[in-house]
């Protein structure tokens, strides 16, 4: 069974930054691409960033530069830093793990950027 378990969320001010942690079991984590995405009220879900299994990474036009998504395949856990914070970064912020077009998804973690 599938497990992402999100945190590092929290209240910051416009210009912060915080570092989001997502911890996998129940996969073999070095196999599947992770990602970040986020959604603020009343907007879909939108992709931040993603990391394949070779590290390779791919970023929203709206964070390029002031995100950075890494992987530490012996702790099974997927990063994400934040840096420039700004209001309309304000979001719950999804885990995802991808492996053969089968989505997982923890649960959350919401970011809130006001001053």
């Amino acid at each position: 069974q599938v497990q992402l378990v999100e945190s590092g969320g929290g209240l910051v001010q416009p210009g912060g930054s915080l570092r989001l942690s997502c911890a996998a079991s129940g996969i073999i984590f070095r196999l599947y691409a992770m990602g970040w995405y986020r959604q603020a009220p009343g907007k879909q879900r939108e992709l931040v960033a993603t990391i394949t299994s070779g590290g390779i990474t791919n970023y929203a036009d709206s964070v390029k530069g002031r995100f950075t998504i890494s992987r530490d395949n012996a702790r099974n856990t997927v990063y994400l830093q934040m840096n420039s914070l700004k209001p309309e970064d304000t979001a719950v912020y999804y885990c995802n793990a991808n492996r053969s077009s089968r989505d997982s998804w923890g649960r959350g973690t919401q970011v809130a950027v006001s001053s």
